[in-house]
């Protein structure tokens, strides 16, 4: 099965599924479904950075922080979590990502889904999928601050990303 066939689950304002279609048909006809953002950091705290293929149904050949796609149809976000880390970074036996929090994303071209966002801590040495990431690097958090200017970046996670800086500057003052 294509990615294009897989089938999703067709989600209101309020994440409820109202019914079910393939991704293509979701895409084509930008019907709001949901998606899972994990950020991945190595054991010195860097995040896992990576571009695009050229063939990626939305945004290819565009930068990325965050690992993660399509929750499939009857899947929790938990579980494709942990699947879409697993299969984008190339591991197995990878800790439970950890829910952080939730928003509905929209975009000017009337794209929407709701995106919940994770993060793990990744150990394992990486192989990611060469059909889904072109290049990839661990890179440390003021170098990802510093080519947020220079590289294209796919517009959900730059919004994830925004999301997460603003919930941990909370969170950490809320301490």
């Amino acid at each position: 099965m294509s990615a294009a066939d897989e089938i999703l689950d067709i989600v209101d304002e309020h994440d409820q599924v109202i019914g079910q279609y393939p991704r293509g048909e979701a895409y084509a006809r930008n019907l709001r479904h949901r998606c899972v953002f994990i950020e991945a950091r190595d054991g010195e705290g860097r995040i896992f950075v990576h571009r695009r293929t050229p063939t990626k149904l939305v945004f290819p050949s565009l930068h990325d922080m965050f690992v993660g796609g399509v929750v499939g149809a009857g899947e929790s976000y938990d579980d494709a979590a942990l699947r879409e880390a697993e299969e984008e970074l190339g591991v197995t036996g990878l800790p439970r990502p950890s829910f952080l929090f939730k928003f509905l994303y929209d975009d000017e071209a009337g794209r929407t889904w709701w995106s919940a966002v994770y993060e793990v801590r990744c150990d394992l040495p990486v192989r990611p999928q060469a059909e889904e990431v072109a290049w990839h690097d661990f890179l440390p958090e003021d170098e990802v601050e510093r080519r947020l200017g220079e590289w294209g970046w796919v517009p959900d996670g730059l919004a994830a990303y925004e999301r997460l800086e603003t919930y941990r500057t909370a969170r950490d003052t809320a301490r």
